[in-house]
């Protein structure tokens, strides 16, 4: 754990916070937490935090290229315990197009069947379903990578998974498809299979009633806290089906009336 935060100022701790989390990872040392008061203590705490986080990666992962949302569907507030949608970013070295090949590199990597949009104007302030739908320019199926660096994930709180950009370590994109041809996303249905084996389904319903209904709250979200979405942004907007962990030479494969996302794992 990290040494006792009581002493630091709110903002010299939040840093001390983010640049913990930062050297957990480039040790790939599982974190276990941090110590009494010395890490994010409301969730509001943890997005500054994540801020921090994301900006010292981007000169080995690449500037931001989009964004995730997390816990939008039953399936997967019920698998983490989180009742509400949680934001996280996305960097532009960790965002691949089907088929890939990523490497595990040690890590515990896990698989998520998603929805995702790619957005053609930005989005200011706080939208409805209709604004941000015709802000969206393209829409595919998408595996979200998510990655597993703790000790005990269900022993850490919410403040310190959303500083730690939510699990979030990269997405593979299927063929994109424009908005007019995609019908209603909430009428989606996507399945995940990993090596051969189905390993769960669902439709775009589940995406708190409609895939949209996510994004907008993302746009409203980030246009609060100053950072609103932009034109050319990549928003993963939940996964369908509880997370698959898996591990070198694993081939995963993501379909829906979207297209197909094809995976495979090496060490």
């Amino acid at each position: 754990m990290t040494g006792d935060g009581a002493e630091r100022t709110p903002a010299a701790r939040l840093a001390d916070a983010a640049l913990a989390l930062l050297e957990a990872r480039r040790r790939r040392e599982p974190f276990a937490g941090f110590a009494p008061g010395a890490g994010p203590r409301t969730e509001a705490d943890g997005y500054l935090v994540q801020d921090g986080l994301l900006a010292a990666l981007e000169g080995e992962l690449g500037r931001r290229a989009g964004h995730k949302i997390g816990c939008t569907t039953p399936v997967m507030q019920a698998y983490l315990g989180i009742d509400h949608p949680c934001a996280g970013g996305v960097l532009a070295r960790t965002v691949h197009v089907s088929p890939a090949t990523v490497s595990c590199g040690g890590r515990r990597l896990g698989v998520e069947c998603e929805l995702a949009v790619r957005l053609a104007r930005d989005l200011p302030g706080a939208p409805g379903r209709e604004a941000v739908a015709a802000a969206v320019g393209e829409v595919c199926t998408a595996v979200e990578l998510v990655e597993d660096r703790y000790v005990d994930f269900r022993a850490l709180d919410l403040p310190v998974l959303v500083a730690d950009n939510f699990f979030a370590a990269g997405c593979v994109l299927g063929p994109p498809v424009a908005t007019g041809a995609a019908g209603d996303l909430a009428a989606v249905s996507a399945e995940l299979s990993v090596g051969g084996m189905p390993a769960g389904s669902g439709t775009g319903a589940a995406i708190l009633g409609h895939p949209l209904e996510a994004l907008a709250w993302l746009a409203g979200f980030a246009a609060l806290r100053g950072r609103p979405l932009a034109a050319g942004e990549i928003v993963l907007l939940g996964s369908l089906v509880e997370t698959r962990w898996v591990g070198p030479g694993d081939q995963v494969v993501a379909r829906s009336d979207l297209g197909e996302v094809r995976l495979e794992l090496v060490e």
